[in-house]
């Protein structure tokens, strides 16, 4: 049986680094929502151009065409054996849509993997971060600081802070998405398949913990 993964984590908490150190350590492709979205927008697929409809009018994109698209990737050759599922599902109702449409594929959710970060840790990541202007390289003034304050070291361009970036918006983002959540983290704990993993430790040992995890949840 065919077994698929969902990774959650709040903006911050290093879930797109996890994400591609776990896909690359369990052979598992790496499926998020949004690269979803972008592809078949793109591709101006019929799903892609009814989800920019609804886009456009500044609406939300009902769950049916969202899980038709992801029914669409699931149903690819890469993931016969299983998907790391990023960004979906985001409510219950999408996790019992994507368990009915797994058991179509023959498969289920086998573990959700959950990286937690105290709020205080997320906020500091996150307004520490600066761009830079000319080509998008990142600096974090705790992190990875530039050698030079206020300038990219590889082009010597300005740093500045994008709007998502700035305190009061990344409060907002993780209490956006800690409301929004909850109710799909209990969800999945009530079905006994929750991994709370520590997101405030070095990258490296979340990787660790979180593959024991996976692994011990087999």
């Amino acid at each position: 049986m065919a077994t698929y993964i969902v990774l959650l984590g709040p903006p911050g908490a290093g879930k797109g680094t996890q994400a591609q150190a776990i896909s690359e350590s369990l052979r598992l492709p790496h499926i998020s929502s949004g690269d979803i979205f972008r592809e078949n927008i793109k591709n101006e697929t019929e799903l892609g151009k009814l989800a920019s409809g609804f886009m456009n009018k500044g609406e939300l994109v009902p769950d049916d065409v969202t899980i038709a698209m992801i029914r669409e990737r699931l149903s690819r050759p890469d993931c016969q054996n299983g998907a790391l599922l990023d960004g979906f599902p985001r409510t219950p109702a999408q996790a019992d849509a994507l368990a009915t449409m797994l058991s179509s594929f023959q498969g289920e959710v086998g573990a959700v993997p959950t990286i937690s970060v105290p709020e205080e840790v997320l906020v500091e990541r996150l307004t520490g971060r600066w761009t830079c202007r000319a080509g998008g390289h990142i600096y974090h003034e705790k992190y990875s600081p530039p050698r030079q304050a206020g300038l990219c070291d590889q082009d010597g361009s300005e740093l500045y802070q994008r709007d998502d970036d700035k305190a009061e918006t990344v409060t907002r983002r993780i209490r956006v998405y800690l409301e929004q959540t909850q109710p799909l983290i209990e969800y999945y704990r009530q079905r006994g398949l929750l991994l709370e993993i520590n997101g405030a430790q070095s990258i490296e040992q979340v990787t660790t913990d979180m593959l024991k995890a996976l692994r011990a949840k087999g």
